[in-house]
């Protein structure tokens, strides 16, 4: 076992891990963060996207090793004081899901790309979202919602 000492969502945890334990599974078995969702294990979905630091990763491909010493949000850590984080928000008016499953990766991939890029166009969205996949949507109402949290509805 290795301890580890990670912020996740504002609060401090310390934690006994194996060391082949992921991220992901840390994150919905010890804290119970299940908003975190396994898709598919091979990091190709996108839907276990969190934030390490600010920056985006697949915490299906992180071990929770690496995550020692710094910071993670998830999808739950996002609202403030109940209010949705403007992408949510965007997510929720644009109807930017059909089943839910991709949302919480297609939410913090995209809160990621707009940090990178405040204004982005639809090409450049869809190429900023591309290694999150939704099986049941053709990606128009998730472009809209990003363009609609950006505020460049175009």
């Amino acid at each position: 076992m290795t301890r580890i000492n990670v912020t996740v969502d504002g609060a401090s945890y310390s934690d006994d891990v194996e060391p082949r334990m992921l991220l992901v599974q840390y994150l919905r078995e010890r804290l119970g963060k299940t908003g975190t969702v396994i898709g598919c294990d091979t990091s190709n979905c996108g839907a276990c996207t969190v934030h390490l630091d600010g920056t985006s990763v697949k915490s299906c491909n992180v071990l929770a090793v690496q995550a020692d010493g710094h910071e993670v949000t998830t999808v739950e850590g996002l609202a403030t004081d109940g209010e949705l984080h403007p992408v949510q928000q965007a997510f929720h008016e644009n109807h930017a899901l059909q089943c839910g499953f991709c949302t919480p990766g297609m939410i913090m991939q995209s809160i990621d790309l707009l940090k990178e890029n405040a204004d982005p166009s639809e090409e450049e969205i869809r190429l900023g979202l591309e290694g999150n996949l939704c099986r049941c949507t053709g990606y128009h109402n998730i472009v809209k919602a990003v363009q609609a949290a950006a505020g460049g509805s175009r």
